[in-house]
């Protein structure tokens, strides 16, 4: 009887009694958000670099691996000194953050941004910093020194990846005025990303026996385990992207493995129909284009839309590598462009298309009533494409200043692990 009646009082009390209150931290969201942190993080230095490192030759593992690794931790340190500051700090005529930031300073730990700590989300958004900075390094590997990556990938993340992220989530003219969907990163990181590679490919040049000899992968295993992780990772960085656990979180979480999925098994359908043998670095390859595709749609699309990402994006992923890389016949290394450029613009744009009320009543679709989504998203990707290539070309003629783009070509053909690093991959 007393049971009963407590149950009845406590059925009477409101439930928003017990919802967090405003400006205050919700400890479930704050323990997801440290998760999906994890989770990108491991992205860079383990995923990506094992995914790259296996598609490179076995004396160049290492030197592959090493630029993803360093990349992140040039990222971290950065991103505490100012990049955080640029891309988040106060908006200044939507074009770039202030200095509020700097070196973390106004930053406390009760501070909070949402449901959680800001000093979280600060290290959530310092995780997409630190890969998309690696993903450019793939385009260039096998052939330029260490110390020009170092020095060419700090000034990018402060000229390119800081006012990118700031016109498009920190409050700039992309996001507020344009009004762009991206919901976790496909023109802030992959375009960006993909567009630099390509231009940094091209000014670089072909590696010495780029369309010479047979460039064989030291390991499909590590880049298939690789691409596992990134796979793995890719749940933080699109569902983390909610910034809470909810609803539109757990969405995004569905829709990145349905489209992942979706996306190997249609590369691996195309090279069944084309070369007759479906290939594991085909699937891992088509894996990762449609992970890519599904980036900035993640939070806003449903299940079914989800799988003509991924169908679409292992299409174009393999005409990207196999085909318009042949006939323009330029030396994008590990095809930052051809996967991450394409497959980030392709998802973009299907963004505008696709993007259902019903999942989240921020982003609104052609398909939905609203047909000038689509434009937002082009114009969004035009700017990001045409800032990011000239940046590139400014910064690259900048660090050549300081160091040698390229290694000579006895130590090309000699290996970059033994040349730059005095170490071998494997020693047999």
């Amino acid at each position: 009887m007393k049971k009963f009646i407590l149950t009845i009082l406590l059925s009477a009390i409101p439930l928003s009694l017990f919802a967090a209150e405003p400006n205050q931290i919700d400890g479930g969201d704050t323990a997801w958000m440290i998760v999906a942190t994890a989770l990108v993080m491991f992205m860079t230095p383990a995923g990506l670099a094992l995914f790259y490192g296996g598609m490179t030759r076995t004396k160049n593992i290492l030197n592959t691996i090493g630029m993803s690794f360093v990349s992140y931790a040039i990222a971290s340190l950065l991103w505490v000194i100012i990049l955080f500051s640029l891309s988040f700090g106060s908006d200044i005529g939507g074009i770039i953050g202030g200095f509020d930031y700097v070196f973390f300073k106004n930053i406390k730990v009760t501070d909070v941004e949402g449901g959680i700590p800001k000093i979280i989300f600060a290290v959530f958004q310092m995780t997409f910093a630190g890969i998309t900075v690696a993903l450019i390094s793939g385009s260039i590997v096998e052939r330029v020194k260490f110390g020009f990556w170092v020095i060419f990938s700090t000034l990018w993340l402060i000229l390119v990846y800081a006012p990118v992220a700031h016109w498009v989530w920190g409050g700039g003219f992309i996001g507020t005025k344009i009004g762009a969907l991206d919901f976790a990163g496909g023109t802030v990181v992959h375009i960006n990303a993909g567009v630099s590679g390509l231009v940094l490919a091209l000014l670089a040049g072909k590696r010495r026996d780029y369309g010479r000899t047979a460039i064989i992968p030291s390991s499909i295993v590590l880049t298939v385990l690789g691409a596992g992780m990134l796979w793995f990772g890719w749940f933080g960085f699109n569902a983390g992207s909610q910034l809470a656990a909810d609803g539109i979180a757990a969405n995004a979480f569905l829709v990145t493995n349905t489209s992942a999925a979706a996306g190997a098994l249609s590369w691996l359908l195309i090279e069944q129909i084309v070369a007759k043998k479906p290939t594991m670095l085909g699937a891992a390859s088509g894996a990762v284009a449609g992970l890519v595709a599904i980036t900035p749609a993640a939070g806003f699309v449903s299940a079914p839309a989800s799988i003509i990402f991924g169908i679409l994006s292992g299409i174009l992923g393999f005409i990207g590598v196999f085909v318009i890389k042949s006939k323009l016949k330029y030396d994008d290394s590990l095809d930052a462009f051809g996967v991450h450029g394409l497959c980030g613009i392709l998802g973009a744009v299907l963004t505008g298309v696709f993007a259902n009320p019903e999942i989240n009543e921020a982003g609104v679709g052609l398909l939905y009533g609203n047909p000038s989504q689509v434009w937002a998203q082009v114009v969004s990707i035009i700017i990001t494409v045409v800032y990011s290539g000239i940046l590139t070309v400014i910064i690259f003629y900048i660090t050549k200043i300081f160091v040698p783009v390229r290694v000579e070509d006895e130590d090309e053909i000699r290996g970059l692990d033994e040349v730059e690093h005095g170490e071998r991959g494997f020693n047999i």
